[in-house]
């Protein structure tokens, strides 16, 4: 009843700024309800107003404004607040004449032409697009008389093209009855698309709108890409067709959100007055979305300036131009080069796959195409190191004084010595064997001498993230006894399908820690690439005890492969551990042999190594 009570209390509450007391027959809020009741297209946010409709009738106390447009605009505020519909307007237009749709009588052929030509804007652009520009979408009944002259002079110019810029910036009007029409044109004859549902409020019918089984001429189909243009002048039908074209997945939207507007508002007189009541008489629910575009408009997919709509469809149709060989040179890459043949084949196998099934027609931007990608080239091989990546070009080698790389090791490595002579050692990152080589024996006397001596060492690698393996053999070598080189492990390289076996190197910078002394390494889900390597040998050695939990499962450094000649790169392990014995430790990790939270690592393998040391004494 609050509701229904809208045009009242809107007179009582609205009223205190302009209006004066007086005698006011409410005939014209009686009426004004009645249309509403009658007309608007959704009759139940009106519940109860024939309870307004009776109150106003009784009621002899109501206020009135003597000036007839602030009434209307009181009218207005009062109408839209309480129903929440801003398209609901009251008008007073004494001198109103309704518009009735132009009848043109029968045009001889030139002067149709020339209206056509006219009305109607065409152009091929470079790399062979469609331009199409329409500012009124003609409906069923002026596309049967016009329609084989629409067909000889725009359709069959813009079928040969292999894509279509369809610029809706400036269409303001339209016939609904168009709508499956254009729809059509744009997706298969079969099977037929259910593409909206009318409803209209005066015959309490619902109109389903279904693509059309035959159309003139052929159809531009669902194969090559179609870019919308919208902008804040798209309104109305023109805005059906976008919503629709964008929920099907046959079109990407470019440009600026459109109107808002409405499927149809009829101007309605309000009993014998001179106001009029615009009132929204139909509505479209989208039957895939459930929704509307009435009064919210559609977003585009790309929002951007109107004025840049245009360039900016043009670079999203160069750039789909280009997706097809991208993602073919992509797969051909890691059948290629990935480390492990097979899974690589299927990769491949599966990505062209993807491509054939349309997944990635509607790519609109570089980034979105390297993020689809990696997401697929994860999803098929389950490695997360094989995914696009930037081709950052390396940097150029520092020239470091001795004090420089003193401090620069000083930062870089973490060492302690516990209680019961316990030694702790901890970096974030392996070096390149011949960087390290160069620095070995700064690397001794500041860091490794320092922890060398201890009775039991744990090295933290907790948050080592990886870098280059190189270096791994030599630092693996210092938990090994000189007398005996010990096969470490046996990587594969994929591209020169090449077998490298890591030993143990018989002379070192520095003292050994040798295999006699207990060694514990702690790990997280955070411990990658090389430091996995170095991990999965110590444990496959049964050189070492690991502690906390199973790392990343990532890969060997990857290599950086261009795709073709395109400005996408990917980055594609080449190389795995020996799988002579079963799985090594890529993708899956390396399991700890004492599982605890990472944050609980450090103080589990010190009691681990206090308990030993204190059961010797």
């Amino acid at each position: 009843m609050a509701r229904a009570l809208l045009l009242v209390v809107s007179l009582a509450v609205l009223g205190n700024v302009f209006i004066t007391q007086a005698a006011f027959a409410p005939g014209l809020i009686v009426d004004m309800a009645k249309i509403l009741m009658d007309n608007y297209c959704s009759p139940e946010k009106l519940t109860g107003m024939q309870d307004a409709i009776d109150a106003a009738s009784s009621n002899t106390e109501i206020l009135s404004i003597p000036d007839p447009e602030t009434l209307a605009n009181v009218l207005t505020a009062g109408v839209q607040s309480t129903i929440n519909d801003p398209r609901l307007v009251i008008s007073y237009e004494p001198n109103y004449v309704p518009v009735v749709p132009p009848q043109f009588p029968p045009l001889p052929p030139d002067q149709l032409i020339a209206m056509l030509q006219n009305s109607i804007k065409l152009e091929v652009l470079e790399g062979n697009i469609g331009y199409l520009r329409i500012d009124h979408i003609i409906g069923e009944e002026m596309a049967e008389k016009i329609g084989p002259l629409l067909l000889e002079l725009v359709w069959n110019k813009i079928l040969p093209t292999s894509a279509l810029i369809f610029d809706l910036r400036y269409t303001g009007s339209g016939d609904l009855s168009g709508i499956p029409y254009i729809v059509s044109y744009f997706t298969d004859s079969e099977p037929l698309i259910h593409i909206d549902s009318v409803y209209n409020r005066a015959s309490d019918t619902t109109t389903e709108l279904w693509s059309m089984p035959a159309l003139l001429g052929q159809r531009y189909g669902t194969k090559k890409p179609l870019v919308l243009l919208t902008s804040k002048n798209t309104k109305g039908i023109a805005e059906d067709v976008v919503y629709c074209l964008k929920n099907l997945k046959r079109a990407t939207v470019v440009g600026e959100k459109t109107a808002g507007g409405s499927v149809k508002i009829d101007k309605i007189k309000v009993g014998d007055s001179d106001f009029y009541l615009a009132i929204p008489s139909a509505k479209s629910i989208n039957p895939i979305t459930g929704n509307t575009w009435e009064v919210t408009g559609v977003t585009p997919d790309i929002e951007i300036d109107p004025e840049d709509a245009l360039a900016k469809a043009i670079e999203i149709i160069n750039l789909r131009a280009q997706i097809p060989a991208i993602v073919e040179g992509a797969g051909a890459l890691v059948a290629e080069n990935y480390a492990f043949e097979s899974v690589g084949a299927v990769v491949a196998e599966k990505l062209n796959g993807t491509l054939a099934s349309g997944e990635y027609s509607m790519v609109s931007s570089k980034e979105e195409l390297e993020t689809k990608l990696t997401a697929d080239l994860k999803t098929l091989s389950g490695d997360k190191s094989l995914k696009t990546t930037h081709n950052t070009p390396a940097l150029p080698p520092m020239d470091y004084t001795p004090e420089m790389f003193i401090q620069l090791i000083k930062v870089s490595f973490q060492t302690d010595v516990f209680e019961n002579n316990i030694g702790y050692l901890r970096f974030d990152m392996f070096g390149d064997f011949e960087e390290v080589r160069a620095i070995a024996q700064i690397i001794v006397e500041h860091v490794w001498n320092k922890v060398v001596n201890t009775d039991g060492m744990i090295v933290d690698l907790r948050n080592n993230i990886g870098g280059p393996t190189t270096a791994i053999a030599g630092f693996c070598s210092y938990f090994f006894d000189a007398d005996k080189q010990v096969l470490l492990d046996k990587l594969y390289d994929r591209p020169s399908g090449t077998t490298k076996e890591l030993w143990t190197l018989p002379e070192l910078t520095g003292t050994r820690y040798g295999t006699k002394k207990s060694l514990l390494i702690l790990t997280s889900g955070a411990t990658a690439g090389a430091a996995e390597e170095f991990v999965y040998i110590m444990k496959k050695h049964g050189r070492a005890m690991i502690v906390g939990e199973t790392t990343s499962g990532s890969s060997h450094p990857p290599n950086t492969f261009r795709v073709g000649e395109s400005d996408i790169f990917l980055s594609i392990p080449t190389v795995h551990s020996d799988t002579t014995q079963g799985p090594a430790w890529e993708g899956a990790g390396i399991a700890p042999h004492i599982p605890v939270p990472a944050e609980a690592a450090l103080d589990t393998a010190k009691g681990i190594l206090m308990k030993h040391f204190g059961s010797q004494k």
